[in-house]
C-alpha cells in the first residue's frame, strides 16, 4: 500500500505530497511554494510574511461562528540526516518512504515527520468537510530546526488567534505545556597546515550509533561519536592529526565521526591492539544500548598536510573536556531533564579552520547561561575563538491553561483515561510566540514518532488516525 492511501487518507495524502518536496532548513522555497499552491487548489486563504512564514485561514463551520479563533502551528523544514552509505541530495531528491508494519519510515534518511505530519494534520482539518470548529488559522513557520528563524521574526499581528495548538510533539496521549530554552556555542580553531611527515597513516572511524534528538533523546544515554573518537585518540601517544570530523547538525547527537592520524611505523600493530581493547571497553559501557556500534581502522596514503601539532593537542584536549549530556534534572517535574549540552559536530570547512558546534538547553534560564559559559570557557582556555547565539526562551508551564483543560477532557471522554501532562526538554517555538503574544494560551500535542533527527526516524500509523480524531474532537469543544 502507498502511504497516501493510509487512514485517514486526507492526512496521509498531504504528508505523502510533502515527502516529495525538498525542505532543508533555510532552503524552504520549494515547500513554501507547494504550500501556497495547495492553499490555492483547495480554496484556502493564504498569506506570507517577509520572513517566509505561511499563514492559512478558514472560517468557522456553520453554528460555530462565535467560537474563538484557534491557531494550529507546525514548521515546514526538516532535519536532513542520512547514513553515510546512502546517496541522497536533500535539496533535490524526494524521500524514499515506505511502510514497515505499523510504521512509516524512510530508506536511510530522516523521514521529516518532524514536523511534516504536523503540517499535514493542520491542513487536513482545514479542509475536512466533517470537522466542526470555530475560525481556524494554520501558522507554518520557516527554519525551526536550525535557528527558530520564523518564530523569532514573526510579524506582529500576523496571526489573530489567542489560542495556539502546537503540533510538534512526538507521543500520542501526551500534552506538553512547557519546554526548555536553548543556546548555541561555537568554537573555531585556526592552525597552520604543516607538511605531513613520513609516518604510518590510518583512518579511524566510529559509526552505527543511534544518535537522536539532542533534546528529546539526550537522557537515553546514547553514545556521542565525537566523544568516543576523541577519547581513543587522546589515549594514543606520539600521534599527529591530519583531519577530524564528526556529527552534523547542532540538534542531533553525533552518530558518526572519523579522523586521520599518523604515528611511527613501529606502533601500527600496537594501534590495532589498542583499538580492539578500546572497542571492547565501549561495548561494555553502552553495548546494551548501542547495538550497531562499530569502530574501524584502515591504512591511508600520507596526506598533504597535518594540523599544527600544538593546536591539535589543544583541540583534542578541549573536545575531551567539553561536557556532553544531561547536566541536571528538574526538581519540580518528575523525570524531566532540566539542563543538558550536546557536542554536536566537528568540521573542517576549509584548510586552516576547525569548527565545533555545541548546543545547550535548560528550562531554567540561569542554568542555561551557566552551562553555555562552561562550554565557552573550555574552548577559550584551549585558545579557540568562541561565539554564542542569542538563544531562545523556554516556555513556563501553566497548569491552569483553559485549552489544556479542553484537550484533557476530550481525551478523557474519548479514551476513558487521562492524558499525560508534561514539559519537554526539547525546544519548541512556543516560548518565542509568548514574547510577541504574551496572552497566548498554548499546548503542544502530536502523534507518535520515534528517533527523530536520525535516519531511524519513523511515524506510527495507528497513532496518526487516533490523534486526528482526538484533534477534531478537541477543536469542536473550544
Amino acid at each position: 500500500m502507498e502511504i497516501k492511501n493510509l487512514t485517514p487518507q486526507n492526512v496521509w495524502s498531504i504528508f505523502d505530497g510533502m515527502t516529495r518536496v525538498p525542505r532543508p532548513s533555510k532552503k524552504e522555497e520549494k515547500i513554501r511554494q507547494w504550500l501556497v499552491d495547495w492553499a490555492s487548489a483547495n480554496g484556502v486563504e493564504c498569506h506570507l510574511d517577509r520572513t517566509g512564514n505561511v499563514l492559512m485561514r478558514v472560517p468557522a463551520t456553520p453554528g460555530f461562528e462565535s467560537r474563538p479563533t484557534v491557531v494550529m502551528q507546525a514548521h515546514m523544514d526538516m532535519v536532513c540526516e542520512k547514513n553515510s552509505n546512502i546517496e541522497h541530495d536533500f535539496e533535490k531528491d524526494p524521500l524514499d518512504v515506505y511502510i514497515d508494519g505499523d510504521w512509516v519510515t524512510a530508506n536511510g534518511t530522516t523521514l521529516g515527520a518532524d514536523d511534516g505530519i504536523g503540517v499535514a494534520l493542520a491542513l487536513a482539518i482545514m479542509t475536512d468537510k466533517e470537522a466542526k470548529h470555530g475560525p481556524l488559522e494554520a501558522l507554518i513557520t520557516y527554519d525551526e530546526e536550525t535557528g527558530l528563524t520564523g518564530a523569532n521574526n514573526l510579524e506582529e499581528n500576523f496571526m489573530t488567534g489567542k489560542i495556539l495548538v502546537n503540533l510538534d510533539s512526538e507521543t500520542e496521549g501526551q500534552i506538553f505545556i512547557g519546554c526548555a530554552g536553548g543556546k548555541d556555542t561555537c568554537a573555531t580553531f585556526r592552525y597552520a597546515p604543516i607538511p605531513a611527515p613520513d609516518r604510518f597513516y590510518a583512518r579511524i572511524k566510529v559509526s552505527g550509533l543511534m544518535g537522536g534528538h539532542s533534546g528529546g533523546d539526550i537522557h537515553l544515554g546514547h553514545a556521542n561519536a565525537n566523544k568516543v573518537l576523541v577519547r581513543f585518540l587522546r589515549s594514543q601517544p606520539d600521534i599527529v592529526l591530519a583531519s577530524i570530523k564528526g556529527g552534523n547538525l547542532r540538534n542531533a547527537i553525533a552518530r558518526e565521526a572519523e579522523a586521520v592520524i599518523g604515528l611511527p611505523e613501529s606502533r601500527k600493530h600496537q594501534l590495532v591492539a589498542d583499538l580492539n581493547h578500546f572497542i571492547a571497553t565501549i561495548e561494555g559501557e553502552v553495548g546494551d544500548i548501542e547495538k550497531g556500534f562499530k569502530m574501524e581502522i584502515e591504512s591511508v596514503e600520507r596526506p598533504e598536510h597535518i594540523i599544527e601539532p600544538g593546536v591539535a593537542d589543544k583541540l583534542l584536549a578541549a573536545l575531551q573536556a567539553c561536557p556532553h549530556g544531561v547536566q541536571g534534572m528538574s526538581r519540580s517535574m518528575e523525570n524531566l531533564v532540566e539542563t543538558s549540552t550536546n557536542l554536536a559536530s566537528v568540521k573542517m570547512p576549509e584548510l586552516g579552520i576547525i569548527r565545533i558546534e555545541t548546543s545547550q538547553r535548560s528550562s531554567v534560564e540561569s542554568e542555561k547561561e551557566d552551562i553555555a559559559q562552561t562550554v565557552r570557557t573550555v574552548f577559550e582556555l584551549a585558545g579557540a575563538e568562541v561565539t554564542q547565539g542569542q538563544g531562545y526562551p523556554g516556555w513556563k508551564p501553566n497548569l491552569d491553561s483553559p485549552v489544556l483543560k479542553v484537550f484533557t477532557q476530550a481525551y478523557r471522554d474519548l479514551y476513558n483515561k487521562d492524558p499525560e501532562v508534561l514539559a519537554i526538554h526539547a525546544g519548541l517555538e512556543t516560548g518565542l510566540f509568548l514574547t510577541k503574544y504574551p496572552d497566548m494560551d498554548m499546548i503542544s500535542v502530536g502523534p507518535t514518532m520515534e528517533a527523530v533527527h536520525s535516519p531511524e526516524e519513523r511515524l506510527n500509523i495507528p497513532s496518526v488516525a487516533s490523534f486526528y480524531g482526538y484533534l477534531k474532537e478537541a477543536l469542536s469543544r473550544i
